[in-house]
């Protein structure tokens, strides 16, 4: 039990480090501003659309 805790924790920090959000939207916003307004619409419509799906 105890190589489990130990791996889960080790693979948990990698991805904390590895993973992180504001890496993902800086390089979104380098690749351009209508590239982010795009994506960043369709993420909103998305959750827009699941948020009708499971009120019904």
């Amino acid at each position: 039990m105890k190589n489990i805790r130990a791996y889960l924790s080790v693979l948990f920090v990698l991805m904390a480090v590895t993973l992180s959000s504001c890496e993902i939207i800086g390089d979104i916003f380098k690749a351009g501003m209508w590239t982010a307004l795009i994506i960043i619409v369709l993420i909103v419509a998305l959750v827009g659309w699941l948020f009708s799906r499971f009120r019904r």
